[in-house]
């Protein structure tokens, strides 16, 4: 069990939970939120199976079906089991989230096209171990994952509506995911950058020989100064972005070099005599 700096009383529960069941539970509480991916790492860090499975709190996935993802991972022997649904009990706005995220997730990642990268999977002892090598302050956990191994199985399982409280993602935390993405595993985003300036370059030098052509066609209409402000835009615009995106990786590496915690672990509650580590 992981506290990812819950303001409500999680870390007493998770304590009280670990009292009752000391010899098959683990907690770790983090100092402070850190983000789902990096409290998933310091899970994985603190396990010892062969296997692991990855779920959240909420119970919208069954803990019962994390049983199915290892007995398919054991069948296929797969690095990692993602789980997939008939229908994801979310509201519309997360379920448009979810499918831009895979999206993007086929692009950047080269995520083959019919698997969902789902929160809810199990991995193998050898992909823990590598996954958790990752020391940057900015992890998305199915990135990690792709750049290790490609050996992956799927299993659909049963996905529930929320019974109570509401998901913690809001607009922000989604991008900031997907930044993850777009900037720590890929460098296709900057790519994109000089296609895009190639692309308003040439619109610009067509725009200019149209401009030349109706000039010496039609001599005596005045110079447009819409055409100028048009032009004049269009490549701030693009230089804007671009200078955006160089800034947003210059500053992941600031970061990174700066050593930025990937999470800091306050206290640990193992089946060693009940004590805080």
């Amino acid at each position: 069990m992981v506290n990812d700096g819950s303001e409500d009383n999680s870390a007493e529960a998770c304590i009280r939970v670990h009292k009752r069941f000391p010899e098959s539970t683990v907690f770790v509480n983090l100092s402070r939120n850190f983000g789902e991916h990096n409290a998933v790492l310091a899970g994985l860090a603190h396990t010892s199976g062969d296997y692991a499975g990855i779920i959240d709190d909420d119970f919208q996935n069954p803990p019962e079906e994390i049983i199915a993802l290892v007995e398919h991972a054991l069948k296929c022997h797969c690095d990692v089991v993602y789980s997939f649904f008939d229908k994801k009990k979310h509201s519309l706005f997360r379920n448009l989230g979810s499918r831009f995220n895979d999206r993007v997730a086929t692009i950047m990642l080269k995520k083959p096209r019919d698997l969902y990268l789902s929160s809810f999977k199990v991995l193998s002892r050898f992909l823990i171990n590598e996954v958790c090598k990752y020391q940057g302050p900015f992890p998305y956990l199915d990135g990690i994952i792709f750049r290790i191994s490609r050996s992956y199985g799927k299993v659909k399982v049963r996905h529930n509506w929320r019974m109570e409280g509401k998901s913690n993602y809001n607009i922000h935390r989604l991008i900031r995911l997907w930044l993850n993405m777009f900037t720590n595993f890929s460098i296709l985003p900057l790519r994109l950058s000089i296609v895009l300036g190639l692309m308003v370059t040439g619109i610009g030098l067509v725009f200019g020989m149209v401009t030349v052509i109706e000039r010496l066609r039609y001599p005596n209409v005045p110079a447009g100064y819409a055409s100028l402000m048009i032009l004049f835009i269009i490549f701030s615009g693009v230089q804007l972005t671009s200078l955006g995106m160089i800034g947003e990786y210059l500053g992941r590496i600031f970061f990174t070099q700066n050593g930025t915690p990937l999470y800091i672990v306050k206290e640990v509650y193992r089946s060693d005599g009940n004590k805080r580590i």
